[in-house]
């Protein structure tokens, strides 16, 4: 049986060069990935810095003016109110148990002894 060649018969030109080196098409690929995130660095900067002039820092003034109309905070008040807003919707209501089952469930299997008889 006859052995058939590797190559091809008609390899395009392109094909040959990049197999015969691969850093021509590597090396460009690399380089163009660098330049673009050095690229991207000004869109970036840009994003962060129009962002930046939308927030403001509060002058010491404003600050204190914030304090004055803030209402005093007691833990005692929360407490009660919190615990006053769960009470008033709930309710206990016991459900049927399945028949066979004592009022208080099952009892816990007792665990194996470790002790070894002789």
């Amino acid at each position: 049986m006859a052995v058939f060649e590797s190559k091809p018969f008609r390899e395009p030109a392109l094909n040959r060069t990049i197999k015969r080196y691969p850093a021509l098409f590597g090396v460009p690929f690399v380089l163009l990935m660098v330049a673009a995130s050095y690229g991207l660095t000004t869109f970036t900067q840009t994003r962060y810095d129009l962002h930046d002039q939308k927030v403001k820092q509060l002058t010491k003034e404003q600050e204190l003016n914030l304090d004055k109309k803030r209402k005093k905070f007691d833990i005692r008040e929360e407490y009660f109110r919190l615990s006053a807003s769960a009470d008033e919707e709930w309710e206990p209501k016991r459900i049927a148990r399945p028949k066979g089952l004592p009022e208080w469930g099952v009892p816990p299997p007792e665990p194996p002894s470790t002790k070894k008889e002789p």
